[in-house]
């Protein structure tokens, strides 16, 4: 199917969900959940990532009559699910970790245009997309996971498009820091 028959799919589902049908809701499930739980580990943790997923389905459950455009739907879920994990992180009170710009600015060099990635490869960005501040964090999950532009974050995180290109450009640069240490890292274990 191409982009405008999935998202025409999505809306009718969406509308057949609002009526009540469980099959439709079970296939939205089944759509958005994997990515949907990425996006919750990221921003509150591993551990909490699968209570925090049922809860924004018990969520969309009770409240998806009430949305009125069923376009609107993927953001109106990452909304629930972004309100979701930060109350996590306020209710554990996570101390947020300023980032060091003389150490970014240090530690930014050309970017390495790589085309194979090794699991280690992913696991050593995933380990260090953790140790980004959540705002950082999460601008990178939408878009680079998500795929979603500009104006989509804007609209799902309520900052103008100006602060949305901000959060990225400087998570992009935390996130080579990031890369970079742990590449020294293991070179010293090597």
């Amino acid at each position: 199917m191409n982009d405008a028959a999935e998202r025409l799919y999505e809306r009718v589902l969406v509308v057949r969900c609002q009526t009540g049908e469980p099959v439709a809701l079970a296939e939205l499930i089944a759509r958005y959940a994997p990515r949907l739980r990425f996006y919750l580990a990221k921003m509150a943790g591993e551990g909490v990532a699968d209570d925090l997923l049922q809860d924004v389905w018990v969520n969309v459950f009770a409240n998806i009559a009430r949305l009125n455009d069923a376009g609107a739907f993927g953001g109106w879920l990452y909304r629930i699910a972004r309100d979701k994990a930060y109350r996590e992180l306020r209710r554990r009170r996570t101390p947020m970790l300023p980032f060091d710009e003389a150490s970014i600015e240090a530690a930014i060099g050309e970017a390495e245009d790589e085309t194979d990635w090794t699991a280690e490869d992913v696991e050593r960005v995933r380990a260090a997309l953790d140790r980004l501040p959540p705002e950082q964090r999460e601008v990178l999950v939408l878009q680079f996971v998500e795929d979603m532009n500009y104006q989509q974050i804007a609209a799902l995180i309520a900052c103008p498009v100006g602060t949305v290109r901000s959060r990225i450009h400087y998570a992009k640069r935390a996130l080579r820091s990031a890369l970079d240490e742990s590449a020294v890292r293991k070179d010293l274990r090597t």
